[in-house]
């Protein structure tokens, strides 16, 4: 099957892919950010020296703090779609 000429390959209310790259780096480093401030938490908490405490710390800030901003990348995502969207009458330009 041959597809028409002209057609593009992703829809025109897709967000551009740098809006990708950025919401995929916001969670990378919100997650790196909650990690440091959950074993810093879990560190200055614990009493005596080590142990699993401040590891576990620091997993439990990096996944709330990623999980966090990743919904509201995606809730940002999706609006840049639906502000882009054309009325069905509407020609793209």
């Amino acid at each position: 099957m041959d597809e028409p000429t002209g057609v593009p390959d992703a829809p025109p209310t897709l967000p551009s892919r740098t809006a990708f790259l950025l919401a995929f780096l916001s969670v990378v480093v919100a997650g790196c950010f909650g990690g440091i401030i959950g074993y810093g938490l879990a560190d200055i908490s614990a009493e005596g020296g080590g142990g699993a405490g401040p590891l576990l710390g620091a997993l439990v800030g990096a996944v709330l703090a990623a999980g966090g901003v990743g919904i509201v990348a995606v809730l940002v995502l999706r609006a840049q779609a639906e502000w882009r969207k054309t009325t069905p009458g509407d020609a793209p330009p």
